[in-house]
Parts: structure tokens; sequence; C-alpha cells
């Protein structure tokens, strides 16, 4: 099995976007930690599927500018972004900028500069500026969950997050729950909304009103979840149910139920989202939503091939079907 980014990085104890900047002759990284990367890349055998090489002003470099890859959830698109990059012998660079705004500038300057064929964004936003000048240069580009819906003649992809929530909360519905309360990541992002708007769905289709007072937004982390479901819990009548919007916000939920001297699912019953492999690990193992997240980097990066070989798009927008995973932490 041929050695990936993403295994030399894990063995190597260090973000993915180190072991590219390392192939990619970057000098911001220590000498020590380049050695350590350089020896692993060469024991294990890496080979990119073929040197970096320009076509007129063009590299066979494809970009993935990505908000954070000190997850699993970044992780898993980044695995299926590299699977369709191999297969079609080009090379990946990857840039990590943890929304910090010095970074998010520097991206597309460093992106520019390399003569990329083209990028897959997963930020938090593209600004108007960003898109200008992607567009002035004529660089194609594709959109993986974006904070909003983005306008009809950008290519994006994402999951089918409505339905998601409404599978959710349908779900703890039928197990007879009433007090179902709902964690979301920032509001301002369009899959947190498209999430809630699923679980007001599903309780207005059972007859029940959404109690304003069981909405809850924080970060997707596990600190954002147990600050919220601390919260739900000392209301005078705490939920019977929690959906968080995240499996990381899930582990936050658990520990704040532990704290609160309850039991999962006894007392409260939980509901993740996301999928995420940590999810069946944990006790009980977490009910959750899977969304598709390695599909969602392969799709997104055969669209971004597409358009750097000058194919129409038969649509812009690609959603990827949700599935609920039931296990032990609902009854």
């Amino acid at each position: 099995m041929k050695p990936t980014l993403t295994a030399i990085a894990r063995e190597a104890n260090v973000a993915v976007s180190t072991v590219s900047k390392v192939l990619n002759g970057h000098t911001d990284v220590s000498p020590s930690t380049r050695r350590a990367i350089e020896r692993l890349l060469a024991e294990r055998g890496y080979q990119r599927p073929r040197t970096a090489r320009r076509t007129g002003r063009r590299t066979d470099l494809i970009d993935l500018v990505i908000n954070e890859l000190d997850s699993v959830w970044g992780l898993s698109i980044l695995a299926g972004v590299e699977e369709v990059v191999e297969e079609a012998g080009l090379s990946l660079v990857v840039s990590s900028v943890h929304n910090r705004q010095s970074l998010t500038r520097r991206w597309l300057e460093s992106l520019l500069a390399r003569g990329s064929q083209g990028a897959i964004l997963v930020l938090s936003e593209l600004t108007e500026q960003q898109r200008a000048e992607l567009d002035r240069r004529n660089l194609p580009f594709v959109v993986v969950d974006g904070v909003s819906q983005p306008p009809p003649d950008i290519p994006s992809i994402g999951a089918t997050n409505f339905a998601g929530g409404y599978t959710a909360t349908e779900h703890l519905i039928q197990l007879g729950h009433r007090r179902i309360a709902v964690i979301g990541g920032p509001e301002q992002l369009q899959c947190t909304r498209a999430r809630i708007a699923g679980y007001r769905a599903a309780l207005e289709s059972a007859g029940l009103g959404a109690d304003r007072h069981l909405v809850r937004y924080s970060s997707f982390q596990h600190d954002g979840g147990l600050a919220s479901a601390q919260a739900l819990l000392a209301l005078p009548e705490r939920p019977t149910a929690i959906f968080a919007c995240s499996d990381a916000q899930a582990t936050g939920v658990y520990e704040a139920v532990r704290r609160a001297g309850l039991g999962i699912p006894g007392d409260v019953s939980v509901v993740g989202f996301d999928g995420l492999n940590f999810a069946e690990w944990m006790a009980p193992p977490l009910t959750t939503v899977r969304q598709p997240l390695h599909e969602m980097g392969v799709a997104a990066t055969r669209t971004l091939l597409r358009l750097v070989n000058g194919e129409r798009l038969e649509s812009t927008r690609i959603e990827l079907a949700t599935s609920l995973v039931v296990r032990g932490s609902t009854a």
C-alpha cells in the first residue's frame, strides 16, 4: 500500500501541512522536523505521482486550503482529496489557515505564486476580494461546506444538513422524547442553520413546539458542547435528549452529563453529527448522523479537475446524503 501524506504526518506527529511544506521546499520548518520528515519519506518509499512540472504558467499542483487539519473532520476530507489527486498523477499542496487573518491572506498569494492548477477551499469564508482575484487569474476553485450557501455560479460541495438534522430529531421523537435540545455550531455557518432548521421542522411535523431555551449555539468543539450542555441541564425543566451538531460537541455533552451525576441514555439521550470514527468508541457508543466527509473530498477534487480540463458542469452544487447510525446513546 502506497504511503500517503496523512500516514507520514501521523507517524511524524506533525500536521499534514508541515509534510506538504517539506515536500514543496518551504523554509518555515525547523531543521530537526524537516530531517525527521525527510527520513520517514525515504524509509516509507513516498514518491510524488510525478515531479511538479510547469506547463506554461501552471504546474501540476493542486491546492487544498482548509481552516484546520488538527481534527478527524479535516483529515477525512483530506483523505478524499488525496485519493483523487494521486489517481490523477498530480501533486497536492496543503495550507491550514486556522481562521487566522494573516494566514488567510497569505494562502492566496502563495497559491497564485505557485501557478497551481486550481484550489479546493474548505474555509469559513471566501471574501469577495479573494474570489475576484481568483476569477481575474482564471484559476478554477471549488468550495466545500462554506459559511453560507455559495452563489449559484460557484462550484460547491456539501452534505444534506437539513435532512440530517431532521432525521436525528425524528429518531428522538420516535423514541418518545418531547423535550429535545439542540446545540449548533457558530450561528452564521450555513451548515449550522440547515441542521437546526431540520431539527425545527421535525418538531413541527410531530406537532411539537420548538422551545427557544433548548436551542444553543457554540463552537463545534468539545468545550462548546460541554458549556452548552451544562446550561441546558441546569434548566428548571431539563431536556431528556440533546442533539449535538458535531461529534466533538457530543463528547462535551457526555462530560456535562457525567458531571451532573446523570447517565446516558438512561437520563439523557444524545445524538451527534459527522460520523467520525471515535464515535463508536465512546461509552456508550454514540448515535450520530454520518456526514460523508471522505466522499465530499473526492467529489470536490473530481469537480475541480473537470473545471481544470475545461468541462462544463451539469450543476454547480453537489449535496451528498447523510445517514443516521443508531448506537447505544439513545433510548
